[in-house]
């Protein structure tokens, strides 16, 4: 399987990485840490592209091979049993190709925040957070919660999150947006269906070498006592710092570090990538207006990227894209690829993906 483009060639991708180690047997390439750190990144990820279209061509050439044994059952059935590992590879080609940009690979940073309706709202944020939890554990994703404030009877205030993996942002970036959750109250004696909301935002971690411009005169700092679990020094004292950037009223609070020096640069890193992604968010906005970009929704009530109906029957629906499935229990277990999927192809091919998800393949 070979392109002129380059990229679809494995032995072109070969060349590549002979110059990557090339240059990284100069001791001079290893004077710019950042640059080396960048390259080197770089070559794994033309190392695993190449890895995948060998893997692809082998299994294309095997395939045809026993298709053109005819009518014998033994070759039938190993191109059956070759053909779904054949197209799952396509699938995750199709989406490293999707999540090329210079800021797919890097950590997600995800916060969650109830929408009105009190404990009911509250409950929901908690059962998203424990679902993103879910989703990156299961895909061996590296989390760490920088701050959660829980809501007086059940649930959570707040949260956030950050999500280091492959292509971390690259993915979680679909979940973005208002998130709907119909069902019968667990807190309502009477057993009345609630409809509740909550918002997810997510953004990349931004590397050491971006500069991110934050005036002192801009930010305000309060300190407070650490209300997650943290030890008994931690929540003695207050070590847990809060940052109100006042030109965009952006509030970030970190109380998972034990001492109130590593929550204040924890919250400033996170203030960074915030403004970061809001300026590469508003660049975006401006070039959509100029290219006449439709079918983007606000993050705000009333426009919500997906609903969760646990009454009076069970589906989970993206607005988006149309995918809906009626497995709500694995998907509240954090199975929500068919939807980043879905949301991801749709966003790439520039038309809305419809259908039953139940059928997509996992990423």
């Amino acid at each position: 399987m070979t392109s002129s483009g380059g990229i679809f060639d494995p032995e072109r991708l070969s060349l590549t990485i002979e110059q990557f180690e090339a240059q990284s047997a100069d001791p001079a390439f290893w004077k710019n840490a950042e640059r080396a750190t960048r390259l080197l990144k770089e070559k794994r990820r033309i190392e695993k592209r190449r890895d995948l279209l060998r893997e692809i061509s082998e299994e294309e050439g095997e395939i045809e091979t026993a298709l053109d044994m005819g009518e014998d059952p033994d070759f039938l059935a190993e191109a059956a049993r070759i053909l779904p590992l054949f197209v799952s590879k396509i699938d995750q080609l199709e989406l490293e190709e999707i999540l090329s940009d210079e800021y797919s690979d890097s950590p997600a940073i995800l916060e969650i925040h109830p929408g009105a309706g009190g404990t009911e709202s509250q409950d929901w944020a908690q059962m998203l957070l424990r679902m993103y939890l879910r989703w990156a554990e299961a895909r061996g994703f590296e989390t760490t919660v920088f701050d959660i404030q829980p809501g007086e009877e059940a649930g959570i205030k707040s949260a956030t999150v950050r999500i280091r993996g492959e292509s971390a942002f690259g993915l979680l970036q679909a979940e973005s947006g208002v998130h709907r959750l119909v069902r019968i109250s667990p807190f309502d004696a009477a057993k009345r269906r609630h409809t509740s909301f909550a918002s997810v935002f997510v953004y990349p971690e931004i590397e050491g070498n971006i500069e991110v411009a934050i005036r002192d005169e801009d930010i305000r700092i309060d300190t407070f006592r650490a209300s997650s679990a943290g030890g008994q020094h931690v929540n003695k004292t207050s070590s847990a710092v809060r940052l109100t950037h006042m030109p965009t009223g952006i509030v970030i609070s970190s109380q998972n570090e034990r001492s109130q020096i590593q929550n204040r640069e924890m919250a400033f890193k996170v203030l960074r990538a915030r403004l970061f992604e809001l300026e590469r968010q508003k660049k975006k906005a401006e070039l959509d207006m100029v290219s006449g970009a439709e079918n983007k929704k606000d993050n705000a009530w009333g426009s919500q990227i997906r609903s969760y109906v646990l009454q009076p029957y069970q589906i989970v629906k993206d607005h988006r894209t149309g995918i809906e499935s009626s497995r709500v229990d694995e998907i509240l277990d954090g199975k929500i690829d068919l939807y980043i999927r879905g949301f991801l192809l749709a966003r790439w091919e520039g038309k809305l993906f419809t259908g039953k998800g139940d059928d997509l393949p996992d990423l």
